[in-house]
């Protein structure tokens, strides 16, 4: 558990890549493990790695990078929170090898990177990535994109997790399991930081919901809040796994009043697994 909120509080969105490739032994473990992704949904999400140069790809907000990865999901239900939640899964892994990553869905000639990916027509690419080994420094460029989305803050708890109904604080000990997890999905990267995910726990469950902003719906991408979303719950769903238990993921909205603007996803419970008899 200490080892996973290391790795989500550590990681930051990389820019910088020293220009060197990545070894043949990260890249075959990168590889197994895009292989064995899934998420709650069943909804299937490819995977595809791209070579920068032999492709021609590139984005005017990266320096050094030699490799691409590109996700891959079929239009329909839960699809964007789908994605989000097996992305991030990728996105953690590469961390823990010493990988850089970050999230990209719009600086980017778009039409390049679907065609060397090879979306189909019932397909969509909410997301790529760029994957190699951080530089030492990182450039101008992105110390003030950091700067300019706060990428260093987060909002409190507080303001993400609610206690039975909408807007009244849940409350968790400091040094409590629920503290951890409430940590993890607090550090869960978003577009331009928004932290568009709001939970309430509830009766034993945490109801996940979207606080949708305008601009961030297209039929290229999905809702990228709700990609946001799948990101958050991907980390509180790991976290539970890491403290033993058998997180249950359910689509029944429990009908709780909440603001205009927001909307269900899903609901997490939690179960401790029963004991191996021996």
């Amino acid at each position: 558990m200490a080892e996973l909120l290391e790795i989500i509080k550590g990681r930051k969105s990389v820019r910088s890549f020293a220009d060197q490739a990545i070894s043949a032994e990260d890249r075959s473990r990168l590889e197994q493990y895009l292989q064995s992704i899934d998420n709650p949904f069943g909804v299937p999400v490819r995977f595809v790695l791209l070579d920068a140069k032999e492709k021609g790809l590139s984005s005017p907000v990266l320096t050094g990078e030699t490799l691409y990865v590109a996700g891959l999901v079929k239009k329909g239900p839960y699809a964007d929170v789908a994605f989000g939640f097996s992305f991030e899964k990728l996105v953690l892994y590469a961390w823990s090898l010493g990988i850089g990553t970050t999230w990209i869905g719009g600086t980017m000639k778009r039409e390049l990177f679907e065609r060397a990916a090879g979306l189909a027509e019932d397909e969509m690419m909410p997301c790529m990535s760029p994957l190699g080994y951080p530089a030492k420094k990182r450039s101008v460029r992105e110390s003030l994109m950091r700067k300019g989305v706060g990428a260093d803050a987060r909002l409190s708890t507080d303001k993400l997790f609610f206690d039975g109904s909408w807007g009244r604080p849940l409350q968790a000990e400091a040094s409590g399991e629920l503290r951890d997890l409430m940590e993890m999905v607090r550090w869960a990267p978003s577009a331009v930081n928004k932290q568009p995910w709001r939970i309430i726990a509830a009766d034993g469950c945490f109801h996940f919901y979207e606080k949708q902003d305008k601009g961030y719906v297209s039929d290229k991408t999905g809702d990228l809040q709700k990609v946001d979303v799948g990101i958050a719950l991907c980390h509180f769903v790991m976290g539970m796994e890491a403290q033993g238990k058998k997180p249950e993921l359910t689509l029944q909205d429990p009908g709780i009043a909440v603001p205009e603007e927001v909307r269900y996803i899903a609901t997490v419970k939690a179960a401790v697994p029963a004991p191996t008899a021996e």
